[in-house]
């Protein structure tokens, strides 16, 4: 049994995976940290094993309480991966973006896949059918938008996310609406269909904070998949412990 900590800026992602099931999933704030784990511990008595991506947000104390439960891996471009790596800075390739197409070799073998995670930034990552990964691009997230016109002009509000009514906004907010949600939609679509003209049984996931916001306005075909990082986070443990 395999514990999976994701830890972002303010939240903290826990995934307790009984080998590819996923049994629970719990999200809590950075400050809950040991106090989710202490409860996870407790109703999982059998993990063995744990993930910790993104461990330079805890502290040395929390690391170390953990290292002393279980055999703990900490995620960095250093560990084996179940891919061939093309990109040119593999260094300087987020390990998140590196879980994402671990889980895509696992569930999508053999195949042309693009995967799409719309988070705080929108990453595209492309993996073929020969199992090389060859990169990808990194755009503007939805509420980096909302805030970039907020903060780098004089008089634009910053607004919730909401789907826009029409096409043509008719005020200020409902222009705004329009050229972000919209803008990404319409990127989201054009950059698919580009793949597509390359890679005709393309296989498309879309994942991410946004994933279910935006999926419902895509007018290509995708799997949307939430869980598709902790999916290849547990798959990266499996890979580099077995």
């Amino acid at each position: 049994m395999n514990l999976i900590v994701d830890v972002g800026n303010s939240f903290v992602k826990f995934a307790v995976f009984q080998e590819d099931e996923l049994l629970e999933k719990i999200t809590t704030e950075l400050s809950d940290f040991e106090k989710t784990q202490k409860e996870i511990s407790k109703n999982h008595p059998k993990i063995k094993k744990c993930i910790l991506a993104s461990v330079g947000k805890l502290s040395k104390e929390a690391i170390i309480k953990l290292e002393k439960q279980y055999k703990v891996l900490i995620l960095d471009s250093n560990l084996k991966f179940p891919f061939q790596n093309r990109y040119q800075t593999p260094t300087t390739l987020g390990v998140d973006r590196m879980a994402l197409v671990s889980a895509s070799v696992k569930r999508y073998t053999n195949k042309d896949v693009l995967i799409i995670d719309a988070g705080s930034c929108i990453t595209y990552d492309f993996i073929n059918r020969q199992n090389e990964y060859l990169g990808g691009a990194i755009s503007p997230g939805i509420r980096l938008r909302y805030k970039s016109l907020h903060n780098f002009t004089a008089n634009l509000p910053l607004l919730d996310t909401e789907m826009p009514e029409t096409l043509i906004g008719d005020s200020t907010k409902g222009a705004i609406h329009s050229g972000v949600v919209n803008g990404i939609v319409k990127e989201i679509d054009g950059i698919i269909d580009e793949y597509q003209a390359k890679y005709s049984d393309l296989t498309v996931i879309l994942t991410g904070g946004d994933a279910n916001f935006l999926s419902k306005q895509l007018k290509n075909s995708i799997f949307a998949n939430s869980n598709f990082l902790l999916e290849g986070l547990n798959f990266i443990l499996e890979y580099n412990t077995h």
